[in-house]
């Protein structure tokens, strides 16, 4: 088993529907600069479709998703 990223921001948008997660994080990215390193904890299993390819097509790197106990956590790079 290997350690998860180190994030520089989390964001945790357990509980939220979707498309809580996804809208979560887009504002938050919106503020951050390149390089940084994003964890984004999510009880919406869709998130872990919709934030992959919003992070395509927005062209921000996408390192890990870590599956847990009716949770997940999205690791990501903002470019």
């Amino acid at each position: 088993m290997t350690n998860p990223p180190d994030a520089d921001v989390t964001i945790d948008s357990r509980g939220a529907t979707c498309p809580g997660p996804l809208m979560d994080l887009i504002g938050r990215v919106k503020t951050l600069d390149p390089g940084t390193t994003v964890a984004l904890r999510t009880s919406e299993r869709n998130s872990t479709t919709d934030v992959p390819a919003w992070l395509e097509k927005a062209g921000h790197d996408l390192v890990e998703i870590d599956e847990g106990d009716d949770e997940w956590t999205i690791y990501l790079e903002v470019t």
